[in-house]
């Protein structure tokens, strides 16, 4: 059993492996020649190697490079393509920059495009080069850029510890996932000092600041060996890659790792961290934080929205968990994610909870004994640990403190009057229910100090000797101390209780916004339906103005909303790469509108936009997931919608190709008989007029008339059935009433048969139905022309219309020989006829068929039923009552 799982192991790494090549194959590949230090001669090796391609016939085109001045640089640049730069104006001054479109439009074989880790002038459609060069690889066109190490993200923390110097312009990690070939462009420590010395990578000023600071030997070797070991890591992924995908044994995948992280001033180093750590052991990995219920302060929550936006940016998930215990809550997520090693900082240990094993990490060990636990301390945690008893008081606001003063004020002040005027001796109660009362609706930190207030004025106030803080007798020492212990453990209760009470209703909003969208989005009919449930949903939930935009089309020019050129490019950028962009994002983050994109099996179906007000934060983890959540469920509704529409047109095909095969068969089979009777009776009267009675030649008359009605009649219907089932049988729906709809039947059969009688009984305050009107009367038509045809002179035809059950029925009956029962569902097909009964030889067998299928395309029923009495013939039509959809 354990061959048969690491052969399966084996198989899907190896899958994995292949897959991960043939997508890469799709998109441009990525060269990086990576250096230490500035002047180490990136921008040199990658001209030099542009110039060798040139040679080999590769179309190659300089995006940009940036020479610095240095004329040995300059001089590489002859006989290579040059693209003209963009002018961008900031702050009244020209700037340029890379010419995206350009160069996209020009779509080389490779693009040079110089200092990836560059920041774009405001206003450029991406804020970093970085992701220049991601659409240019998205495009299929090939890059060779140049990064200095200490521009790498996931190395930010370490270059600031060797350097002192922390680098704000960062390149994700996730980039070199796009790497083909990684050039590490080598130059020792004394080389490169010689070189800064000789004014070949600074100006003279410049470079002696930077001698004294970032450019000393010792930064220098550091960042030299850094340099190494990343390029040795990355040949080492490689490695591994290459070696999966041949399907070489013995390289087993490794678990996840995860990263606990609580906004209190180390969550993105512990993020850099996690990726490092994942990075060397070739495993997935993703950050989580726990929330209490506790409202997290600006500076916290901030810091928590940039550690999960960097770990996205390093290849990981994020995301938000509720609980109580945060032991508990990391224990169930690992569990349930699959993660092998926990990484956590380590946190102040609290005396009290080290004396009884209840800090997170003894927690952890105690309970996670699957997991490896990865204690990392921050360069801030002796700080932050010696601000302890500032940062308790910090995190009690006014209020806080506020309603713990006021709690003991009131509960002295109802001891006093207990005490007095209800003779109550145990006073202790009263002010257990002040700390229970503040705890219940603050935090723990206000509880406590509410619990030390009522402990001093109860000693103070009701313990002997009274109006001083000593303690007369034994009795007296136990009873304070013994409320104060019980005041602490009730504070502790009720904040707790609070905790859980406030983490449940999170949870409930979220799961309420998804219940509401989902009811709504059940009872959507069709895709504009679909649209504007959706756009509620949205609205409700984030109190934004909201947009379902489906398809690939471009944003419309009219409707409710309003969208700058800037909003229409941020979301044409989210439909065609089907990331998110717009305001609060990294790509035209100067929009208003944020968009995210409708994705369906990979695929950008549409997109959804949400307008925030000028002063709001960017989303959080909680409201990010929700909102990703709804627009998971509206991609759903979506498909759903379409394959629903598409089931529906191709009902309504087959029906009217059914239709189509009956007319065409009826013209050949069926209108062949009146035609014949008309040429014959023209015939003897051409070649008989004069040998004739009146009386014949008025007989041949009547049979050319009447056999021109029938004929007109059929053809009628033909005519008819063709015009609406012409490139697909539309339904033109409008508001008709139901009298209305049997009145003009019975009108225009009375026209042909005057003779014909009808009893109409339509319940009193019946509806109008919304219906196509030609096609439901034309149905009608031929049933009541059905029944006369086979009612008894005389006898009147009963047209009963009724609302049963939200539908409308409609029952025509004759009085006829009616129907055998074992023909009675065959009556429907084309061209059957019956001996006897409402379908006689002299029909065509067409009527019941058309009238089916009209009645059918509105989703409808027509059935035939025996008589009132066993006598004659019910046909019933049975029709939905529908409503016009909402508009989008």
């Amino acid at each position: 059993m354990a061959t048969e799982e690491r052969s399966a192991t084996h198989r899907r790494e190896q899958a994995d492996a292949l897959l991960g090549e043939i997508q890469r194959g799709g998109s441009g590949r990525l060269t990086l020649f990576l250096g230490a230090a500035p002047g180490v001669g990136k921008t040199y090796a990658m001209l030099s190697r542009a110039r060798e391609l040139k040679k080999q016939g590769i179309d190659v085109v300089v995006g940009l490079v940036e020479t610095h001045g240095r004329i040995e640089t300059q001089a590489l640049l002859e006989g290579l393509e040059l693209l003209p730069r963009t002018r961008l104006d900031y702050q009244g001054r020209p700037m340029e920059e890379l010419d995206l479109d350009a160069l996209l439009a020009r779509k080389p074989r490779i693009a040079l495009v110089d200092e990836l880790a560059h920041r774009n002038v405001p206003g450029s459609r991406h804020e970093r080069r970085w992701q220049d060069v991601i659409e240019l690889l998205d495009a299929g066109i090939d890059v060779y850029t140049t990064v200095n190490i200490q521009h790498l993200e996931s190395l930010n923390d370490v270059v600031h510890r060797i350097t002192g110097v922390r680098v704000s312009e960062t390149v994700p990690d996730l980039v070199f996932d796009r790497l083909r070939d990684i050039k590490l462009i080598d130059l020792p420590p004394r080389e490169l000092i010689e070189r800064l010395q000789q004014g070949k990578v600074y100006v003279p000023d410049q470079a002696a600041h930077a001698l004294q600071a970032f450019f000393s030997p010792s930064n220098l070797t550091a960042l030299r060996e850094l340099a190494m070991q990343t390029a040795a890591d990355r040949v080492d992924s490689d490695l591994r890659e290459s070696q999966a995908a041949r399907g070489v044994p013995g390289i087993a995948l490794r678990r996840r790792v995860l990263v606990a992280i609580d906004g209190q001033g180390q969550s993105e180093y512990l993020v850099r961290v996690a990726r490092r750590l994942a990075e060397r052991r070739d495993a997935p990995w993703g950050v989580v934080t726990v929330q209490t219920g506790r409202v997290a302060d600006a500076a916290q929550q901030l810091e928590l929205d940039r550690a999960f936006a960097l770990a996205r940016r390093l290849g990981g998930d994020a995301e938000v968990v509720h609980g109580a215990s945060i032991a508990d809550a990391i224990l169930d997520h690992a569990s349930r994610t699959g993660v092998s090693t926990i990484v956590l900082g380590r946190t102040r240990e609290r005396p009290v909870a080290r004396m009884f094993n209840q800090t997170l990490t003894q927690q952890l060990l105690q309970r996670g004994a699957h997991y490896e636990l990865t204690i990392f301390a921050t360069p801030e945690a002796r700080a932050k640990s010696r601000r302890s008893v500032r940062e308790f008081g910090r995190r009690m606001t006014r209020s806080d403190i506020g309603l713990a003063v006021l709690s003991a004020i009131f509960a002295t002040i109802a001891g006093a009057i207990a005490e007095r005027w209800v003779g109550l001796d145990d006073l202790s109660m009263v002010f257990i229910v002040a700390v229970v009362v503040v705890a219940s609706r603050t935090r723990m930190s206000a509880a406590v100090l509410a619990a030390a207030l009522c402990f001093l004025s109860y000693n103070f106030f009701f313990i002997d000797p009274r109006f001083t803080l000593m303690i007369g007798g034994r009795q007296g020492v136990a009873t304070v101390l013994m409320f104060l212990l019980a005041a602490l453990v009730a504070g502790r209760l009720a904040s707790r209780l609070r905790t859980q009470i406030v983490a449940l209703r999170a949870a409930n909003a979220h799961v309420t916004a998804l219940q509401a969208l989902s009811r709504q989005l059940a009872v959507a009919a069709d895709l504009g339906q679909v649209m504007a449930a959706g756009r509620q949903a949205l609205k409700q939930a984030t109190g934004a103005d909201a947009l379902v935009h489906v398809g690939n089309a471009p944003l419309p020019d009219d409707g409710p909303q309003v969208f700058s050129e800037k909003d229409r490019a941020a979301a044409d950028w989210s439909l065609r790469h089907r990331q998110e962009a717009g305001r609060h994002t990294d790509t035209l983050g100067n929009a208003a509108w944020w968009f995210r994109p409708l994705s369906t099996d990979g695929d950008a179906d549409g997109l959804i936009g949400l307008r925030f007000a000028e002063d709001a934060p960017r989303a959080g983890p909680e409201q990010a997931r929700l909102i990703e959540a709804m627009a998971d469920d509206i991609a759903q509704a979506v498909v759903r919608a379409r394959l629903v529409a598409d089931l529906e047109d191709a009902r309504v095909s087959g029906e009217t190709e059914r239709l189509r095969s009956a007319l065409l068969s009826s013209v050949s089979h069926d209108l062949r008989s009146p035609l014949a009777s008309i040429i014959g009776a023209a015939e003897s009267l051409e070649h008989y007029a004069d040998a004739m009675s009146a009386d014949d030649r008025r007989s041949l008359l009547d049979t050319v008339r009447t056999e021109g009605e029938r004929l007109d009649r059929y053809v009628q219907n033909l005519l008819d059935m063709t015009r609406l089932g012409h490139g697909g049988l539309t339904l033109n729906r409008d508001w008709i009433g139901v009298d209305e709809l049997v009145g003009s039947a019975v009108g225009r059969l009375q026209r042909y048969q005057p003779e014909a009688k009808f009893d109409l009984r339509f319940t009193p305050g019946l509806a109008p139905i919304w219906v196509h009107p030609a096609l439901v009367e034309q149905a009608l038509f031929n049933v009541i022309e059905n029944a006369v045809k086979f009612s008894p002179p005389g006898e009147a035809i009963i047209v009963d219309a009724s609302d049963i059950d939200g539908r409308l029925r409609v029952d025509v009956t004759d009085r006829g020989p009616g129907i055998p029962d074992d023909e009675r569902e065959r009556i429907f097909d084309m061209f059957y006829s019956v001996e006897r009964g409402d379908r006689g030889r002299q029909g065509t067998g067409l009527g019941l068929a058309i009238t089916q299928g009209m009645v059918g395309a509105h989703g409808g029923s027509v059935d035939a039923l025996p008589g009132p009495n066993g006598r004659g013939t019910t046909i019933r039509i049975t029709l939905p009552r529908l409503t016009p959809p909402t508009p989008a």
